[in-house]
């Protein structure tokens, strides 16, 4: 039981008074903390809208970019919200229509007016199914995701496919290319559309933390990492994110050659 300290007036002592007036400061940075996964997720809608402004404005760069920001930006808001554990399913579901807009309706069009346009009604038919993929990736992830494995994703995430299109273009810096490379980007976009719906496991990086391992280590990588990006900003997004596409593929394969060689071991065991 909680003891009230008083004054021989009865009035509540300077000790009582200050915790008093730190309830009320608590509250408020409780609110301000719950507030933040809203706000990245909030961030994430606006470098959608952007990049959608900037597609149809034919400033491929620019839209390309926003999405990059979107992808990073996405890449937080969940971990914010775990650490400060301020999980919810009303945070879940905006979050899904927010990548919906980023990684779904914005790719699209900058996929369409970059390179596709010029493929007629196959073009948008297209582009038509890759929103459609990414609508389907994000359903099943809001329906499934309390039962699937934690360290997988189940299909190609929506900000990987959003920055399949989104580093093509900052690979050709946002100019138009030839009818060779826009036909190797309709393979690469159709692919990427396959994948969302697919069943290949992609790595979540969700269990990955920073405060277990070495700092040294960590800093060491983080700073190489920056580095080279730096140095080649246009190719370096583009093979790291092909190069995630492609490992979950092989991921994938290795681990269904495990389970059938599981299998024939317990078929062959007397």
């Amino acid at each position: 039981m909680a003891v009230r300290h008083m004054t021989s007036s009865g009035r509540p002592t300077k000790r009582e008074k200050r915790r008093s007036e730190r309830q009320p400061r608590r509250k408020r940075i409780k609110i301000r903390i719950s507030l933040l996964p809203g706000i990245l997720t909030t961030a994430n809608v606006l470098c959608g809208f952007y990049a959608i402004m900037w597609a149809m404005k034919g400033r491929f760069f620019a839209a390309s970019a926003a999405i990059v920001v979107a992808a990073i930006v996405d890449a937080f808001d969940g971990r914010v919200a775990r650490l400060t554990k301020t999980t919810s399913e009303f945070g879940v579901e905006f979050d899904s229509l927010a990548d919906v807009i980023s990684f779904g309706v914005a790719p699209v069009l900058l996929a369409y007016h970059w390179a596709l346009s010029v493929f007629g009604r196959a073009g948008w038919v297209v582009a038509f199914a890759y929103l459609i993929c990414a609508v389907l990736r994000l359903a099943r992830f809001n329906t499934r995701c309390k039962t699937v494995e934690p360290k997988f994703f189940l299909g190609l995430p929506t900000p990987a496919a959003g920055l399949v299109v989104a580093t093509s273009v900052l690979l050709a810096d946002g100019e138009p290319v030839g009818t060779f490379l826009r036909v190797l980007f309709l393979i690469l976009f159709i692919c990427a559309s396959y994948l969302m719906i697919s069943n290949v496991k992609y790595r979540s990086f969700k269990q990955f933390d920073f405060a277990k391992m070495h700092p040294f280590g960590t800093m060491t990588l983080v700073v190489v990492a920056v580095i080279v990006i730096a140095s080649f900003p246009q190719t370096m997004p583009f093979i790291l994110v092909l190069g995630y596409v492609v490992w979950g593929l092989f991921e994938t394969s290795m681990m269904k050659r495990r389970e059938r060689r599981g299998t024939i071991e317990q078929e062959e065991a007397p």
